[in-house]
């Protein structure tokens, strides 16, 4: 058994269903729990990665997670600045050359874990982000289907089921004698919930895993999930849309666990299609994943999968459109809900990306920029595949999705009631 580790947080921001930090524990007689907070950084576009709204959340779940291994006479630690180097120095304060995480397929998150091996770190990263394992694909990852239907006829005639979730952890190991607690965040203004907020976050104590476990109950246990497809299409409120990808997002929440509640509630109220949906959009999710193995950096290019010169973009339309200044109504308003909550209804992620990339020319890697910054469900997988989906630029075989800005307004807001909701005020 190894004496001392440190196991590094990253978007799994769990006990339950956690594969890497189940490991970790079995292998180490002391472990160190870190999670680091990246130095600020600012896109090429001028904005901050991260808005202080997702930081607020990250840090409310952090204080979930560390209250948790507190209960487990463990503590967490919160670095925050240049990952690389807060990473290695507090392993060397600890005198150990072994890290434990979470393995992420994205060209970035793979560069941080490389460069930590070039410093002559041992990155143990284990998968654990899919609902389906990648053990039980029915193709190699070189093989993925380059449309998503063929993808779920596969998974589907192939009966390919989720694996159970792993059990807690009941125990941890010690932490080391000199352990140091440290809580380095970097710093924000808070924000109170929006009174229209779809996903009021700060309502409550904490918002990380013991709020997603809660919510997760509560869904299921009535009959929301077989309206599910019927409402989700909706613009706004809390019961139209299952609200779980913001923990998914983090790792609050892991797939699996969502999955076997799905299943239970199935066997309960039966099958529909509302609940088959659910199922669906994971699936969806579970896609985005694994064309990072797939095609890794290829899905940042400015032309995605596409062998061909980038179209001409107006540079200042992402501006007038991240600012709800574009002078469509239901644009403006959707953009308002998003830069004051951090949140989004689907349908309206999709309207308003389809507007910047073919009503206003402009960059779709800006638009998924201002995403990043914004929401509070941020995941690069998803991010990026729903981007180069909308763009045309992805492996959708209809070369792009062009919504009718008034058929859309017509389709979900006939009475103006979501306009309204959102519209700045006047003077």
């Amino acid at each position: 058994m190894q004496q001392t580790a440190l196991y590094w947080f990253r978007q799994d921001l769990r006990l339950h269903d956690n594969s890497a930090l189940n490991l970790a524990s079995k292998a180490c007689e002391k472990l160190v729990l870190v999670y680091c907070h990246s130095e600020e950084q600012n896109t090429k576009w001028g904005w901050s990665r991260c808005d202080s709204l997702r930081k607020q959340f990250i840090f409310s779940c952090l204080d979930d997670l560390r209250q948790q291994l507190k209960s487990k006479s463990s503590d967490l630690v919160e670095l925050h600045g240049h990952v690389i180097q807060q990473l290695s120095e507090l392993a060397n304060q600890y005198d150990t050359k072994t890290i434990y995480s979470e393995l992420i397929e994205a060209p970035e998150e793979l560069a941080q874990v490389k460069a930590l091996e070039n410093l002559g770190f041992t990155v143990r990263s284990i998968w654990q982000s899919s609902m389906v394992s990648l053990e039980d694909l029915p193709f190699q990852l070189h093989q993925l289907p380059d449309v998503f239907t063929q993808f779920r006829v596969l998974i589907e005639k192939n009966r390919v089921q989720p694996r159970a979730p792993q059990a807690l952890a009941h125990q941890f190991p010690t932490l080391p004698a000199n352990f140091v607690p440290i809580q380095n965040r970097p710093s924000i203004v808070t924000r109170q919930a929006h009174p229209n907020s779809s996903f009021p976050f700060q309502i409550w104590k904490h918002s990380g895993e013991s709020q997603a476990l809660k919510h997760l109950d509560q869904y299921f246990s009535g009959t929301q999930a077989h309206r599910y497809k019927e409402t989700r299409n909706q613009l706004t409120g809390w019961d139209y849309s299952t609200k779980f990808s913001v923990w998914l997002a983090c790792g609050a929440l892991s797939p699996r666990t969502l999955y076997q509640a799905l299943k239970q509630f199935e066997s309960t109220h039966g099958q529909s299609d509302g609940s088959y949906w659910i199922w669906f959009e994971l699936l969806w999710r579970d896609y985005f994943r694994f064309l990072h193995f797939k095609y890794g950096k290829q899905l940042y290019h400015a032309t995605g999968l596409l062998e061909q010169s980038p179209k001409k973009i107006d540079h200042q339309a992402v501006y007038k459109w991240r600012l709800s200044e574009t002078g469509q109504p239901l644009i403006d308003a959707a953009m308002n809900e998003l830069n004051q909550t951090g949140f989004l209804s689907n349908r309206l992620r999709q309207i308003v990306a389809s507007f910047l990339i073919y009503n206003l020319k402009g960059d779709w890697r800006a638009g998924a920029s201002w995403f990043e910054s914004q929401l509070l469900d941020y995941d690069v997988y998803s991010n990026q595949g729903n981007w180069l989906y909308i763009a045309g630029y992805g492996t959708d075989p209809r070369g792009g999705r062009a919504f009718d800005l008034q058929k859309q307004t017509k389709l979900y807001d006939p009475n103006a009631e979501y306009r309204k909701l959102w519209a700045f005020p006047t003077d």
